[in-house]
């Protein structure tokens, strides 16, 4: 896919989020200070819905979200009942090879693929009993990139519930762009009848969130998305003018879990160097919405996600670089003001065991130095999980 001048204007990705890009930080004029923080109370998310299994009903918000705002940032597509704790799930997919041609799939990337811990932002989710939890476990079925499955993963009481999607990583950038709900709900399902460990066949929950579609993908990035995968995603096959929704039927299968997998300890070891190279509108402290950067270097991503005999999971990730910045003229596409550097650190962590769960994201974004027009820095943190306190920070000083 062709890095046009339509798809750079698009993307305000820039030094948003490593490893994914979630909406832009608010834009604000020089000399300004920004802040936006929760305390411990965060209150419940509107628009729940309740799911009865066994005679048990728990209430869940349909959604993932990036803080405690009750803003949808995925919807829920799959709910495991059963043995369906996280690392129980995530033992049952990594046990599994690339052979999905028995149900239909080719034997071809990217539904070849197998499952490992995922590198991405930490999302919030809500339900009973505990409230507010974190996606302490991800796991992706392929690589950071082109293409993967990836999947978020929150425990609420008895049942675990997620969001899987299917996603490009935008070329020159770390962030990825979510092509489809329902194909990952289809693979992920496959994939269960595959592990043998359902003890009844798929259900669905009924209506629980938006449909037909939920969020969209950018024409100008669809119409680099090759025809055949257009197909696969249940898209129109011609190019587009205008967004394309992300369709979905607005349900959750349903995987009952009757049989388990043996929990080994193990561990999962990621490295990889991103190279930005993408001219993109300004993140943070721009004077105009128009403002537009180019951002050059590279970023390097580090993953550790280790389980134990006993089922304990942690997950330690970390991305640092230095970027070069310059300034561009959206008219004329050349550099409006000399270059400067910028240093970007993000932390995840996500933590679970039998009785507590955690997560939590840390994004800080300087820019040197961070006195002259539209400089500045960004501190950004959202903590999440049982026991903890929970809370979100945005501060981006001007």
């Amino acid at each position: 896919m062709k890095n046009s001048p339509g798809l750079r204007a698009i993307l305000a990705l820039g030094i948003c989020g490593v490893a994914a890009c979630e909406p832009a930080a608010p834009v604000g004029p020089p000399d300004v200070e920004l802040k936006k923080s929760s305390s411990s109370e965060m209150p419940a998310p509107p628009g729940q819905v309740e799911l009865t299994f066994a005679g048990s009903t728990t209430s869940i918000w349909p959604y993932t979200g990036t803080n405690f705002s009750g803003v949808g940032q995925d919807p829920i597509n799959l709910v495991f009942t059963g043995n369906a704790d996280p690392t129980q799930i995530r033992a049952a997919l990594a046990g599994l090879d690339g052979n999905r041609t028995a149900f239909g799939f080719p034997a071809a990337f990217p539904f070849d693929c197998t499952w490992s811990d995922a590198m991405g932002l930490v999302q919030t989710s809500y339900g009973s009993p505990d409230g507010w939890t974190g996606s302490a476990v991800q796991l992706e079925c392929g690589a950071f990139g082109p293409l993967r499955f990836h999947i978020r993963l929150f425990r609420h009481g008895e049942i675990t519930i997620g969001n899987a999607h299917f996603e490009l990583l935008v070329p020159g950038t770390a962030t990825h762009q979510v092509l489809s709900w329902e194909l990952a709900e289809k693979f992920l399902t496959v994939d269960f009848i595959r592990s043998g460990l359902l003890g009844a066949a798929p259900t669905s929950t009924g209506p629980i969130n938006d449909a037909p579609s939920f969020r969209t993908i950018p024409a100008v990035i669809y119409n680099g998305v090759p025809v055949a995968l257009r197909a696969a995603i249940g898209g129109p096959l011609g190019n587009q003018t205008a967004d394309v929704g992300i369709g979905t039927d607005g349900r959750a299968t349903v995987l009952a879990l009757a049989g388990a997998v043996e929990v080994t300890a193990s561990e999962d070891v990621k490295e990889l160097v991103i190279t930005f190279g993408q001219v993109v509108p300004k993140p943070f402290c721009a004077s105009s919405p128009t403002s537009l950067i180019r951002i050059d270097g590279p970023v390097t991503l580090r993953q550790r996600a280790q389980t134990t005999a006993s089922g304990e999971y942690t997950s330690n990730f970390i991305a640092t670089g230095s970027l070069i910045i310059t300034p561009i003229d959206g008219l004329t596409g050349t550099p409006s003001g000399p270059s400067y550097r910028a240093r970007v650190v993000e932390r995840h962590s996500g933590h679970l065991n039998a009785f507590t769960q955690s997560a939590s994201n840390l994004r800080e974004q300087h820019e040197l130095p961070p006195s002259g027009p539209e400089r500045g820095t960004l501190h950004e943190l959202l903590r999440v999980g049982t026991g903890e306190s929970d809370k979100y920070v945005l501060d981006i000083t001007c």
